[in-house]
């Protein structure tokens, strides 16, 4: 993926995006920093649709074997 900067992406956005859309997205940087990417609006749509992580646990086929047995034992006595 490469970088632009900002001023350089403003002229050139025509291409940034014809880019993005053939699968190449970008990093617009601005001062030096990391500011924004430009990508697909496919590859947008693939990745705001990935589920978080609990929703992925949730969905587990997981039988209650498949799980350790819990530790029911006293917690931990800790310092402030």
């Amino acid at each position: 993926m490469r970088e632009i900067q900002l001023r350089d992406a403003k002229s050139g956005l025509s291409a940034l995006v014809d880019d993005a859309v053939g699968g190449e997205p970008a990093i617009i940087t601005g001062h030096g920093k990391r500011e924004a990417v430009i990508l697909s609006y496919q590859e947008w749509q693939r990745l705001s649709q990935v589920p978080s992580f609990g929703r992925l646990l949730m969905a587990a086929p997981l039988a209650p074997d498949d799980l350790p047995p819990r530790n029911t034992g006293s917690l931990r006595q800790t310092e402030f």
